[in-house]
């Protein structure tokens, strides 16, 4: 972290990190829905709620703005999961065949 602040790096390497955390939640998002549907949420509220907590416990500014990021990373999934069923419903993403929908 000192070579981060030493070249004013942070505010890019947190960028570059929320980047790809927002990019890998993207293919858990429809992976989650096709194998478990929406009933997964609560998996999602509790590492939010984990990211939360540990990044009040973390002094380092880059490591708990990243923790803050994942957080609410995982928060927003929530509410993904429950749309990309509706994308499932509208023949968007594929069904899977070993589950039984609502609809």
């Amino acid at each position: 972290m000192v070579f981060l602040n030493e070249y004013h790096l942070s505010g890019l390497f947190i960028g570059i990190c929320t980047f790809l955390i927002i990019g890998l939640f993207h293919p858990i998002v429809v992976k989650a829905e096709y194998y478990w549907g929406t009933r997964c949420w609560w998996i999602f509220l509790l590492l939010g709620i984990g990211g939360v907590a540990a990044s009040l416990c973390v002094e380092s500014v880059p490591v708990a703005s990243l923790l803050g990021v994942f957080a609410f990373s995982s928060f927003w999934t929530i509410k993904e999961i429950f749309e990309q069923e509706k994308r499932v419903k509208k023949g968007w993403f594929p069904k899977n065949p070993k589950r039984t929908y609502k609809f």
